[in-house]
This record gives structure tokens, C-alpha cells and sequence, in this order.
């Protein structure tokens, strides 16, 4: 082979060589211009899903602001309109009563469901409502089953109320309903007790000496005492076993196995504990294996307590007009006291878990730009 044909041979394989490199460095820029590329369109991406969420969280906020306007317009119409009725017919209260507790009672039910909260309606104040309902709607003459009722509502209902600090906070549907479930029963039975034009008849017959019908009892005080105290004791105890085993017993793995399941003991004693207050205080006095024995005696003293007082306040007009000022007074006072004080402290939290979550920045997208194009 000839010193030129080796000089064609090397030239042409040097030509080669450069070829591939040329090839190889194209590839590797087009490489990196894809990667910029697709960088860049991340970032853009990121960018429109920020702005996207913080869109979607501020009509949130809207749609949340203008659901409570509409609550609080309807739930102050209806307080003003169940007050006008009040005084104008109070024989239709129990009608607006159970017609509150067929709409409201399934809905919170749904709702409590899907937030896991479904147990609550265990609780003792939804077993009393459904025997309110069926006591006057298919038994409403019944002298006795109205004395248990009586003694219901304005007994554990009516202090839970006060105890428990329900707040009447028009702007929230499910304070309303809380409130409504333990305020309304004591005022229907209120006014069927004082107020009922022909229950009022019935206590002051004219020209007999003839016992009073329904619901006016003139047989003595153990008769009171056995019908408004004693029965309704037993009542009540026959829900708590009831409660103790649906709870304690068949669904004990289920609350066990998820612990955001809530029931009233749970809620309460999570609070107590919180707040390291009396009540959590007293539920360990036994130690901490037997809270819950001891919440369960701690409610059933509350109860005899709340039920004692119920014989005074059905034999005494202006004791249990009394009552009913007292009851309205803490609710609405507890509500001033959540619009105050609670409510304020929501809002700042809300707003700094909302300073946490940091949008992306154009800054930020430039810097990311500039070091993909450093490590090219």
C-alpha cells in the first residue's frame, strides 16, 4: 500500500471519527435542550398548580364566608319566628319540634357519618329525642310517658346544655342543631305543662272538684317522685348498658382499630386531658385504666342530680320560667364567648398554617433554570 493511500486511509478515518464525535455532541445537546425543555415546563407546571390551589383555597374561603351568611340570615329569621310563635301559638310547638327532628336529626347523621363521627348519636340526648318523638306523635295523652319525657329533658338535657357549653353560633348549622337537640324539648314540655290552652283548662276545671286530666297530678308527691325520678332512672340506665355494649363491647375492635372514630367519651376526655381540668382530674382517681368507669359514674351522678331537680321545677311555674331564662342565657352567652374568643384563635391558626405553604416564585424558577444549565 502506497504512502498516499494510507495518507486517503487516515484522513478518511479522522473525518469518520469527527463525525461521530459531531453526532454525539448534537445528541447530547439536543439531550440537554430537552431536559431544559422539560425543566422549564415543570417549573411551569408547578407554577399553574400553585396559583391553581391558592384560586381553588380562596373560593373555598368565599364559598365557606358566604354558606355562614346564609346560615346566620336564616338561623336568626328562625330563632325571631320560633320566639313570635312561641308567644303567639305555643300549642304548635310540638309540631315545629318533631318537624325539626325529621329534617335535622337524619341529615346530621349523614354528615356525622362521613366525618366519622357517626357514635355520637349513641349518645343519651339523641335516645330521650327519639322518645320525645314517638311520645308525641302516637302517645300525647299519656300522663306518664310525658312525666319521663319531662324529666328527661329538663333533667340531663337541659343541664348538659349549661355543663357542656353549648354555643349558640347562628353562623354554624351544627351549633344551632346542638343546641336545638338539648333546648327545644324542655320548651315543648314547657309550654304543654303552663302554656297549652287546653292543658291549662284541664288544671283548673270549673265547677268540679273532680281530679284534673292530663297532664296535672294530684295523687301526692311519691306518685311524682316515682314517675319523674325513679322510672326515668331506669330508663336511663337501660341506656347506658345498651351504650356500653354497642360500644364497648361490639365495636370495641372498630375503635380500636381507628382512632380517628370519635364518640362523646373520646371527645371529652381528649379536652380534659388538654386542658388538664377537674373532670379529667376525677376520671383518674381510679387511675388511668379505669377512666372510662369512671366517666360512666361521673355521668350517672350527674344524671340522679339533674333528675332530682326536675320534681321541684314541674310542681313550680315560676322556678321553671326561671330555668328556661337560665338555659337560653348560657347558651347564648357560650356563643358570644365561641365568636369571641374561639373563633379569633381559628382564624390565626388557619392563617398560618396558610403562610407555611410557600407559592412557587419567578425567583425561585429562574435559580432552578440557571442550575440545570451549571450542571450541563
Amino acid at each position: 500500500m502506497s504512502s498516499t493511500e494510507e495518507t486517503v486511509e487516515e484522513v478518511n478515518g479522522d473525518s469518520f471519527h469527527h463525525k461521530v464525535k459531531q453526532r454525539l455532541k448534537d445528541r447530547s445537546q439536543k439531550v440537554a435542550q430537552t431536559k431544559e425543555m422539560l425543566s422549564k415546563q415543570a417549573v411551569q407546571t408547578k407554577e399553574i398548580l400553585s396559583k391553581q390551589a391558592v384560586k381553588i383555597a380562596k373560593q373555598a374561603e368565599e364559598h365557606e364566608r358566604f354558606i355562614n351568611k346564609v346560615t346566620h340570615f336564616f338561623g336568626v329569621l328562625g330563632f325571631g319566628g320560633f320566639c313570635f310563635l312561641l308567644g303567639a301559638r305555643p300549642q304548635d310547638i310540638p309540631y315545629v319540634y318533631c318537624l325539626f327532628y325529621v329534617t335535622f336529626v337524619p341529615l346530621r347523621w349523614i354528615y356525622y357519618r362521613f366525618k366519622k363521627w357517626h357514635y355520637y348519636l349513641l349518645d343519651f340526648c339523641y335516645y330521650a329525642n327519639t322518645i320525645f318523638l314517638v311520645t308525641l306523635l302516637f302517645y300525647p295523652r299519656n300522663e306518664k310517658l310525658f312525666m319521663v319525657c319531662f324529666s328527661f329533658a329538663e333533667g340531663p338535657l337541659a343541664w348538659a346544655l349549661i355543663v357542656w357549653r353549648c354555643s349558640l353560633v347562628f353562623s354554624s348549622v351544627d351549633k344551632i342543631v346542638s343546641v336545638l337537640i338539648h333546648l327545644l324539648p324542655g320548651i315543648v314540655f314547657f309550654t304543654i305543662r303552663w302554656w297549652n290552652p287546653a292543658t291549662f283548662a284541664a288544671m283548673h276545671p270549673e265547677g268540679t272538684a273532680q281530679r284534673a286530666s292530663w297532664p296535672y297530678v294530684a295523687e301526692g308527691k311519691s306518685y311524682l317522685w316515682t314517675w319523674l325520678f325513679w322510672v326515668p332512672l331506669v330508663a336511663y340506665t337501660l341506656w347506658q348498658v345498651l351504650y356500653f355494649l354497642i360500644v364497648n363491647v361490639l365495636r370495641r375492635q372498630r375503635l380500636l382499630r381507628d382512632p380517628e372514630v370519635m364518640t362523646s367519651y373520646r371527645e371529652l376526655s381528649k379536652k380534659a386531658q388538654k386542658a388538664n381540668n377537674i373532670w379529667w382530674r376525677l376520671s383518674g382517681l381510679l387511675g388511668d385504666q379505669n377512666r372510662m368507669l369512671m366517666y360512666i359514674l361521673l355521668q350517672a351522678l350527674f344524671t340522679v342530680a339533674t333528675m332530682a331537680l326536675t320534681v321541684p321545677i314541674f310542681l313550680s311555674y315560676k322556678m321553671h320560667c326561671v330555668f328556661q331564662l337560665l338555659k337560653v342565657s348560657a347558651s347564648v352567652w357560650n356563643g358570644g364567648s365561641f365568636l369571641l374568643e374561639v373563633m379569633p384563635r381559628q382564624v390565626i391558626l388557619k392563617e398560618k398554617k396558610k403562610s407555611e405553604v410557600q407559592p412557587v416564585h419567578p425567583l425561585s424558577t429562574t435559580t432552578e433554570q440557571t442550575s440545570i444549565t451549571e450542571s450541563q
